[in-house]
């Protein structure tokens, strides 16, 4: 079960016996992620379009994201994923700067690929907690949505 939690340990989950609140903790992470690959997408359109203020606040927006996920990370608790999170998230916060600047739509690319394999990855996090939490007996699914 240990394994199962590993993720969530990166972001500072440290207490295995609330699954409410790992579940209440992973929404979060996907529903920040899911903000995170809107505002790349939106940027995108931006540059696109050479709506260069536009592309500066979405594409600072994802940066922020990035830096909150970052920020959230606990790297006594979690360990070496934490440490390679932590060096990702720098990576993506530096190539965002480059993208605002430089209106790389490959560079672009290349953060939303990195960030929608992450996010795909946090999709997949339920589908390894157990199926009611202990407490209360509430399915997963039900304590998810």
């Amino acid at each position: 079960m240990r394994l199962n939690f590993k993720a969530m340990e990166s972001y500072g989950e440290g207490n295995n016996a609330s699954q409410a609140i790992v579940a209440d903790k992973v929404e979060l992470i996907q529903m920040l992620f899911d903000g995170l690959l809107d505002s790349l997408v939106t940027a995108r359109g931006h540059i696109q379009r050479g709506s260069i203020e536009d592309k500066n606040k979405s594409l600072v927006r994802a940066g922020r994201i990035v830096i909150g996920l970052q920020g959230a990370l606990d790297l006594e608790k979690g360990g070496d994923l934490a440490r390679n999170l932590h060096e990702l998230y720098s990576y993506v916060t530096r190539r965002l700067v480059y993208v605002n600047a430089h209106n790389d739509l490959a560079v672009l690319e290349e953060v939303q690929t990195l960030m929608g394999e992450i996010r795909q990855a946090w999709r997949d996090v339920p589908n390894l907690l157990p199926k009611s939490t202990p407490a209360t007996g509430v399915p997963m699914s039900a304590a998810m949505h």
